[in-house]
């Protein structure tokens, strides 16, 4: 594999980060640094890295970069092939459709539940007010900004999840959000479905808030279906494409070669 030069001594870990040296916890550094960069779009689905490089990049052994980057794989973000290579999961639209049923599963369940008010089963319908104060609100009031606005969709769909109660299911549910977080927040930012978003949200809040719990199910059903429709949509170019327009240039760690195609 090609190899990418250190960079410059410039280039130092910030002292937030030697704190975390000292302090030994350098994988999670790593790791929360790696992550993040998947998140951004400055690592893309199909880029290819090794242990040796992003440990020159960090100055650290390969021991932490390693743990990171199994972490990673835990999560479903990376995955290993040969000699300490490694690459960002790459676009698997079986593997994308299979997440979406599982969150369209777990989704319309908790609204069900949501709107039960089963004393067998009590959740928390105190979150409810403040969800509707973000998005039961005008068109001049939303949120215009796609990045920003694509973390507002996740926490209101984790804010439901959670308010089920059940907590095994808002771990899964959290671990399913992180591995179609790219093509959600890739969505908001260069799709068009911010208004639409917001108008879903709302219908899905007025049936919990009513106790309508098959027009919830509904709704939820046909918004992530909707969601769905858009990942379709998502290319491999339209992924490059995304990152020449906008300033999630790739990291030094990266090696330059041809990427597969999809």
């Amino acid at each position: 594999m090609k190899s990418v030069a250190a960079p410059p001594p410039a280039e130092t870990l910030p002292e937030s980060a030697e704190g975390e040296v000292r302090s030994g916890s350098l994988p999670e550094y790593v790791y929360a640094r790696l992550r993040q960069d998947i998140f951004d779009m400055r690592l893309l689905p199909g880029d290819q890295i090794t242990e040796t490089e992003i440990a020159a990049y960090f100055k650290v052994s390969r021991t932490p970069v390693r743990q990171a980057l199994q972490r990673l794989q835990g999560d479903g973000l990376m995955q290993g092939y040969v000699r300490g290579g490694w690459e960002v999961v790459p676009m698997d639209f079986k593997r994308f459709s299979e997440l979406y049923e599982m969150r369209k599963l777990i989704e319309t369940h908790v609204v069900q539940r949501l709107c039960s008010r089963d004393p067998a089963h009590p959740v928390d319908l105190s979150c409810i007010d403040g969800l509707r104060r973000i998005w039961c609100v005008p068109a001049s009031d939303r949120e215009p900004d796609g990045s920003k606005a694509s973390l507002l969709d996740e926490q209101f769909h984790q804010t439901l999840v959670r308010a089920a109660g059940n907590q095994e299911m808002a771990d899964t549910f959290d671990r399913l959000t992180d591995r179609i977080r790219i093509v959600r927040r890739l969505d908001f930012l260069y799709g068009d479905c911010l208004h639409s978003t917001y108008e879903e949200h709302a219908a899905i809040l007025d049936c919990i808030a009513g106790g309508n719990a098959e027009e919830a199910m509904r709704l939820m059903g046909e918004h992530i279906d909707g969601s769905h429709a858009e990942v379709n949509q998502i290319t491999l170019h339209r992924l490059h494409g995304a990152r020449a327009t906008s300033s999630a240039k790739p990291p030094p760690y990266v090696a330059v070669r041809v990427r597969r195609q999809f």
